[in-house]
C-alpha cells in the first residue's frame, strides 16, 4: 500500500510503498476513504508522544470501509463504512468497564501506538467495542472531520462542561476543536465568545454562530474583555489551543463556580502552566480535562448531524491528496490554517 512515512522526528514525510496491514484476531483492516490532518499528528511528528516508534505513519481521524476481519470480531462485517475514536479501549480494564474507554488503561491509538490512516489501509484494534457504523447521510469527508477534534469538542462541551441554554461560553483558540466547540455550544443555546489571533478563523467562528469575537493582537486585555461581554465572567471556558497564555486566560475569565475545560494538548514549555489556585479556591472554580469520546456516545452526536442540528462539514477548509499531506502537517505550528484539512485521495 501507499503510505506517508517519517523515519525521524521532525524529519521528512515521504510517500512510500509499504506492506499492507493484517488484522489481529480482534482487529479489522479498513480501506481509508478520508482522513483528517490534526495538530495531534504534528505533536507526534515533533516527538512529543513517547508511544511512537520509528519509522511511523501518522493519521487518526478517519472514515474507512472494512476489508478484512479478525476471527474474534463478531459485531461488524466486510463492506461496512465506519469511523473510530482516536482512543481505542481494551474492553477489560477498570476504565473500560465503567464506560470510559477514552481514558483506557491499555488504550491503542491509530497513528500513535501503531501505524495510522495516512495510508491506503489502516488496522483498528478491539474492533467490536471501538468501531462506529456511519449513517448513509454522512459522507466520508464529514466523517473524517469528526475525527478527534469534533468528538473531543462534543464530549467536552456536553459531557464535561454541561453547557446549557443561557450560559456564557468562551473558546480560546479557533482551530478545528475550537470551531467545533463553538458550533456545539451554540446548538445548546449558549452565548459564545471566540478568541483567536487569526482573522480568518474569527470570521469562520462568527459564521458558525459565535456571538462575539476577540483578537488578542488587537484586544490585549483578553480576560477583562471577556468579563465585560459576559457580564462578569463566563460559565464555561475552553483552552482549545494548548498554550500557557490561553490556559491562564481561560481560567481568569471565569465567573464564580465556572468551569475551565483543558482540551488543547500542553507540551514542551507549556506542559506546566501557572494556575491561579487562589482564584480556583476563592471562586470554587472547576479545572476539567477532556480527552476524546467513547464509541458508545457517538449515536447522539450522529443523530444531531443527520437532523441538521450540527454541521461538521462546515469546518472543512480544504481537501487534498495524500502526497500533499506532509507539507500541511509540518506547517501546523504556524497557525496559518483554520478549520480542517481532509485527505480524500490516496
Amino acid at each position: 500500500m501507499k503510505a506517508l512515512v517519517y523515519e525521524n522526528f521532525q524529519g521528512a514525510l515521504i510517500l512510500k510503498t509499504v506492506p499492507d496491514p493484517t488484522p489481529l484476531s480482534h482487529s479489522v483492516v479498513l480501506r481509508t476513504l478520508a482522513t483528517g490532518i490534526c495538530r495531534s499528528d504534528w505533536h507526534g511528528w515533533m516527538g512529543h508522544d513517547p508511544d511512537i516508534l520509528l519509522p511511523h505513519v501518522p493519521g487518526h481521524e478517519l472514515a474507512g470501509e472494512i476489508v478484512a476481519i479478525g476471527k474474534d470480531v463478531h459485531n461488524f462485517k466486510v463492506g461496512q463504512r465506519v469511523t473510530v475514536p482516536f482512543v481505542c479501549g481494551c474492553g477489560h480494564c477498570e476504565q473500560c468497564n465503567s464506560g470510559n474507554q477514552q481514558v483506557c488503561d491499555h488504550q491503542s491509538q491509530p497513528g500513535f501506538t501503531h501505524w495510522g490512516s495516512f495510508a491506503e489501509y489502516v488496522r483498528i484494534d478491539r474492533a467490536d467495542i471501538n468501531l462506529v457504523v456511519l449513517p448513509d447521510a454522512i459522507n466520508n469527508e464529514t466523517a473524517a472531520a469528526l475525527g478527534c477534534r469534533f468528538i473531543t469538542a462534543y464530549r467536552a462541551v456536553v459531557d464535561q462542561g454541561h453547557v446549557d441554554a443561557g450560559q456564557f461560553v468562551a473558546i480560546h483558540g479557533c482551530g478545528g476543536v475550537g470551531l467545533s466547540a463553538i458550533m456545539i455550544a451554540k446548538a445548546r443555546g449558549a452565548t459564545v465568545i471566540a478568541i483567536d489571533i487569526n482573522t480568518n478563523a474569527l470570521k469562520l467562528a462568527k459564521e458558525l454562530g459565535a456571538d462575539f469575537t476577540l483578537n488578542p493582537n488587537q484586544e490585549t486585555k483578553v480576560v477583562e474583555a471577556v468579563k465585560m461581554l459576559s457580564k462578569g465572567g463566563v460559565h464555561v471556558s475552553m483552552d482549545a489551543l494548548g498554550n500557557a497564555v490561553t490556559c491562564q486566560n481561560s481560567i481568569g475569565n471565569l465567573r464564580k463556580r465556572g468551569k475551565h475545560l483543558q482540551v488543547g494538548l500542553m507540551t514542551g514549555k507549556h506542559q506546566h502552566p501557572q494556575i491561579p489556585m487562589d482564584q480556583v479556591i476563592a471562586k470554587e472554580l472547576e479545572i476539567i480535562g477532556s480527552h476524546g469520546m467513547q464509541a458508545h456516545r457517538y449515536d447522539e452526536m450522529l443523530s444531531l448531524i443527520v437532523k441538521g442540528q450540527l454541521h461538521p462539514e462546515k469546518l472543512i477548509e480544504k481537501t487534498i491528496e495524500l502526497q500533499e499531506a506532509g507539507e500541511v502537517l509540518q506547517a501546523m505550528d504556524k497557525y496559518e490554517h483554520y478549520g480542517m484539512t481532509i485527505i480524500n485521495s490516496f
